[in-house]
């Protein structure tokens, strides 16, 4: 395992992995490094933000493969551990990396420390996930210049609606289970592009969210979807869906 990639505080953090951290359920059980680290990565309140509404399992699979029906902005984090770099290579450091997500879509206020127990447990955790020595890294293709793309067949585009979005911005038109009241509804949201976005087509604005997320300030908390994780087909199906 490249514990190295964590950072060298962290190497402090494998002997945490026969430790006991924590407490456990009314506080009387002491809970394992690893399972610690579980529970933050299913849990909103790793970040310290009121306004976060996203765990680590919001964008994230810890399987080798994705479940049929679920298609997420980031990979499987399976094996996450032992992976040379990650991000397409922007970070070589695996605190890094989990610190770019923490910052950027958790709205966590300062960047977690190496030599915190919540980063030591997190580390247990997605060593424990990463059974292969060594795993290659992922392919992660950011969408640089936006084009538009074209429409595809609707029912698929519903399909793609249920496994990508859906989680986040709940049911078309109504919102009904939205992950959180600051995602917008879908299609309807579009109705406010004019204003916000003079002169830019509907669709257009929408690619530019799904493919950049947050960055250059259009796609709110959203994080981006490389061509790995949607392709330029789903994403025309996606746009007919919606009647864009």
């Amino acid at each position: 395992m490249k514990r190295g990639h964590w950072s060298m505080a962290a190497l402090l953090a494998g002997a945490l992995g026969s430790a006991l951290v924590g407490c456990g359920g009314g506080g009387d059980e002491p809970v394992a490094a690893a399972d610690f680290g579980e529970t933050l990565f299913q849990d909103a309140r790793l970040s310290d933000s009121t306004f976060n509404r996203f765990s680590c399992a919001t964008c994230h699979v810890t399987t080798p493969e994705t479940p049929a029906g679920r298609i997420d902005s980031g990979p499987s984090l399976y094996n996450v551990a032992a992976r040379p770099d990650w991000w397409g290579g922007d970070e070589t450091h695996l605190l890094d990396a989990v610190n770019f997500c923490y910052l950027n879509f958790m709205r966590g206020v300062t960047k977690l420390e190496a030599e915190e127990p919540r980063s030591r447990a997190l580390y247990e955790y997605l060593s424990r996930i990463s059974p292969d020595a060594q795993a290659p890294a992922l392919p992660f293709t950011v969408v640089k210049d936006i084009e538009d793309v074209p429409r595809g067949d609707a029912v698929r585009g519903e399909a793609v609606y249920r496994a990508a979005c859906q989680n986040c911005h709940g049911a078309t038109h109504t919102g009904e289970g939205r992950l959180t009241e600051l995602a917008s509804v879908l299609p309807e949201v579009t109705q406010e592009y004019d204003r916000l976005f003079p002169g830019i087509p509907h669709a257009r604005v929408v690619i530019e969210k799904v493919r950049h997320g947050a960055f250059f300030g259009v796609g709110g908390s959203m994080p981006p979807y490389s061509r790995e994780a949607l392709s330029d087909a789903d994403l025309g199906a996606l746009l007919g869906y919606l009647g864009l």
